[in-house]
């Protein structure tokens, strides 16, 4: 792809195998991480992903390609065998994979680079979507949007390069399959995010933060809870979504 475009523009979308189960590893990687075979998986991704920009700055391109490196969901914390965990983990945040409205699904790593347009060591705390790769490569490749129907994603170029300091969304939907589970309001005057769920997953067993013996937890019926009122979160004061706000602790 770099040999063939070096002179003229390129997309190159590498979708990687790590880190998700089962974990393909190659004997170069068993044993490398202190994290067992999770970790020794994200070394070769990394390793990988190190290969590819090794090339681009081979062929002169380093300062002339725009890179996004990104997941589709959080860790799959059910992915499990014996203690070893397989599918990652989350930190502060609740819940993982396949749970659509807590951050622990919902919230991936974003790390950008381009040297010389984008500014090195920035970290950029604002909500931003998968969506927006969309919007963002059509206009670094000089394109328009389709008029006729309604675009999601927002161009994310002017709030990598410093020139809008807040994000383009003030709406996200979050969706668990095809049913609506959560949605934030990104206020922008104050720079709260507030988080409504209107559906959140019985964890099993009681007080655990996953669906630990089902795979994955489900999207509806009896593996789900209503919520009327729903539950309401401002995650600029709490992202571990652990204390519920209500009209006695919050009146406004």
């Amino acid at each position: 792809c770099f040999l063939r475009n070096r002179h003229g523009p390129f997309l190159l979308f590498v979708s990687f195998l790590h880190v998700h189960t089962p974990l393909f590893t190659t004997a170069k990687f068993l044993g490398k991480s202190h994290h067992g075979l999770y970790g020794d998986n994200v070394e070769e991704m990394d390793w990988m992903v190190g290969k590819i920009l090794d090339s681009l700055e081979k062929q002169g391109l380093k300062n002339h390609t725009f890179t996004y490196f990104a997941s589709d969901h959080g860790g799959h914390l059910e992915a499990q065998d014996g203690s070893a965990q397989l599918g990652g983990w989350n930190g502060i945040y609740k819940g993982g994979k396949g749970m659509g409205g807590w951050e622990g699904g919902i919230r991936v790593p974003g790390v950008f680079r381009w040297p010389g347009v984008l500014p090195a060591g920035t970290v950029i705390d604002e909500p931003t979507s998968l969506m927006d790769i969309y919007p963002t490569l059509v206009h670094l490749a000089g394109g328009t949007l389709p008029q006729d129907r309604v675009i999601d994603g927002r161009n994310l170029v002017p709030l990598l390069q410093g020139r809008a300091q807040k994000s383009e969304h003030k709406f996200l939907f979050h969706y668990c399959g095809s049913y609506l589970h959560a949605v934030r309001w990104h206020q922008k005057d104050s720079g709260a995010i507030w988080k409504a769920h209107y559906v959140t997953p019985v964890f099993h067993p009681p007080g655990a933060g996953a669906c630990y013996g089902k795979g994955i937890c489900p999207c509806f019926g009896e593996g789900v809870t209503h919520h009327d009122p729903p539950l309401l979160f401002d995650l600029s004061r709490d992202p571990s979504e652990a204390k519920p706000l209500s009209p006695d602790t919050e009146p406004l």
